[in-house]
């Protein structure tokens, strides 16, 4: 499966996710949905997060422009909120998940499917 796919059928394809992106740790988007872009520094600093959940915690992380409040960070999984918005971010071995969700979907519908994506890869070395 193309790392395309995995943006259009695992996260947005399921209905709780509204746009995701495939960060590599090294930088790069592998995958994203159509329009949504996140910056070379946006970039750098969602992989950062991970390594810094302090950080994360007091300054919130930007996503595609727009900055997040952050509701709970680890070396895992960082979930954030924007009024009626909101974001989970999981790493994986190799990159990280990166995907928004709006309301009225809430963070209980979206990050199982984050979350459940993130094992797979994880358990196929990625």
């Amino acid at each position: 499966m193309s790392w395309q796919a995995y943006v259009d059928t695992n996260l947005v394809g399921s209905g709780k996710v509204s746009r995701a992106a495939i960060v590599g740790h090294q930088g790069g988007i592998w995958a994203a949905s159509p329009g949504y872009s996140l910056s070379t520094q946006e970039q750098k600093d969602i992989v950062a997060s991970f390594d810094n959940a302090d950080k994360a915690l007091s300054s919130g992380v930007r996503l595609a422009g727009q900055k997040f409040f952050t509701l709970q960070a680890g070396t895992r999984s960082i979930y954030v909120k924007k009024g009626g918005d909101g974001a989970v971010l999981v790493k994986t071995k190799q990159a990280v998940l990166v995907a928004e969700y709006t309301g009225p979907t809430q963070a209980g519908e979206a990050t199982p499917v984050v979350e459940g994506l993130a094992d797979y890869l994880i358990s196929v070395g990625y």
